[in-house]
């Protein structure tokens, strides 16, 4: 299953469009290796999602196709989630 899919699937992120946004940002890991929209998802993968100012990291329980609300949250376990600091800006200083 492509990844932006099973992020909507499974309710981390609500709409596929954002999913793929997210992704493409290069914010999501799949076994530590940053990955695209379209790449394979499969079952005992570890996601690690920044979203904001968190790092929610996942392991992939099972793939379906159509989910109810109720069974979404069975598609994934949370590891863990970490707060992140905000990452100022790095100023260049011109004079020499």
């Amino acid at each position: 299953m492509r990844l932006d899919k099973f992020l909507k699937n499974s309710r981390l992120i609500k709409r596929r469009t954002l999913a793929k946004e997210v992704a493409d940002q290069g914010r999501i890991t799949i076994n530590g290796k940053v990955v695209k929209a379209s790449s394979p998802v499969k079952v005992g993968d570890e996601l690690a999602i920044r979203l904001g100012q968190k790092i929610v990291t996942v392991r992939v329980e099972e793939l379906k196709d159509i989910v109810r609300k109720e069974e979404a949250a069975n598609m994934f376990t949370i590891l863990k989630e970490e707060k992140v600091e905000k990452i100022e800006p790095e100023f260049i200083d011109d004079e020499e």
